[in-house]
């Protein structure tokens, strides 16, 4: 249990200057951690963002087309001083660079002196005219890209002819996106070119059937409907047209009444078809990096997975199958923090959302000992 002096997570907590995670009323509980975003929303300063187009392949068939993810740059507030470093922000399922949460980090992160490129993932409703197609957790032709385009801009924002570290942030299946990339870019980015210099999942499934599983818990009927509209949005927005398409469209439309009733479903029906899976049962299979992180958990970047034991979307047991299995291990670039509360991707503490101080502690910390 956390804060028992023996715990890899107190012990690390400790190390990056914070002190153990504690609620904050009224946002008690699992529910109300997860919720606090949607239920009381915040106004941010505008930013000037710069908008970065990346243009990525087709993937697999048609409909998952080439075309161009949107990324918002944002800079440090303090100018005079130089940028640590740059961090990739990737939203979970059904968001976009403007959720609460992913905002709110930025802005923490950048408050610190890092710059931010806040990333749209395909079908996300900022980048929906420029690209076709929805994405997956596993959706490496697309994000490998990206690390290419934003290992430039790290040489662009540098003041000396050694780059910025690059970093990385994935909020929920944002998380199991980098898990992904990062595990596979050995194959795909350049010789010597790491993905990342340091990466943070919160609340990020590692299991993708266990989660489907703890998703469609009766208690969880209200969040699934949620989660299930938004998909369903934005697969039907999809504004490119081409014959396949459509008729994907209109079989879609006619079943809607009917099916998916659950993620699983829409998993089966649209994620699993157009990113090349038999099925739902082989995307939630290869495209699960649980198994690959218990066998080779030096193939990533220094890597700090967050989780709550009161998540009521992703469970816990994964995350602490990796703990217990990385403790017998003389050496891992991975650790896992988790937590008795804190709720899905919320972690909002008594002084803020400690979430977002642990993400930016960390990042400090790769810089200062690495």
């Amino acid at each position: 249990m956390l804060g028992k002096k023996d715990n890899p997570s107190s012990i690390l907590i400790q190390q990056l200057g914070l002190v153990p995670f504690r609620e904050r009323l009224p946002w008690l509980g699992g529910d109300l951690q997860t919720l606090r975003d949607t239920l009381w929303t915040e106004k941010f300063p505008h930013n000037n963002s710069r908008k970065i187009e990346i243009n990525v392949p087709a993937a697999n068939n048609g409909i998952n087309g080439k075309g161009s993810l949107l990324g918002l740059l944002d800079f440090p507030k303090n100018i005079e001083s130089p940028i640590k470093g740059l961090v990739i922000l990737i939203h979970g399922l059904g968001g976009s660079s403007k959720r609460q949460g992913l905002m709110r980090m930025a802005k923490y992160l950048q408050e610190k002196n890092f710059a931010t490129l806040r990333l749209n993932l395909r079908g996300a409703d900022p980048c929906r005219h420029i690209i076709p197609g929805t994405y997956s957790a596993k959706c490496n032709s697309d994000i490998n890209p990206v690390l290419i385009r934003a290992r430039k801009i790290c040489k662009e924002l540098s003041n000396n002819e050694n780059p910025i570290p690059l970093f990385g942030v994935g909020i929920s299946l944002g998380g199991t996106i980098f898990l992904n990339a990062c595990l596979d870019a050995k194959y795909y980015l350049k010789e010597g070119m790491p993905a990342l210099d340091g990466l943070v999942c919160t609340s990020s499934p590692l299991d993708l059937n266990a989660c489907s599983n703890s998703i469609e818990r009766s208690r969880n009927k209200i969040y699934q409907a949620w989660l299930l509209k938004r998909l369903i949005r934005q697969t039907l927005e999809d504004p490119f047209t081409n014959p396949s398409h459509e008729k994907e469209k209109s079989n879609f439309i006619k079943r809607i009444n009917f099916a998916p009733k659950n993620i699983r479903e829409y998993d089966d029906l649209i994620t699993a078809k157009r990113w090349g899976y038999k099925n739902v049962d082989d995307y939630y299979l290869n495209a699960s990096p649980l198994p690959r992180l218990l066998k080779s958990p030096n193939h990533l970047p220094p890597t700090l997975l967050l989780q709550a034991k009161d998540d009521p979307w992703v469970p816990a047991k994964e995350a602490n199958e990796l703990s217990k299995k990385l403790a017998h291990s003389n050496y891992s670039n991975i650790k896992v923090i988790l937590t008795k509360n804190g709720g899905h991707n919320g972690f909002h503490g008594v002084n803020g959302c400690w979430g977002d101080q642990l993400v930016t502690k960390w990042f400090e910390y790769l810089l200062e000992y690495q």
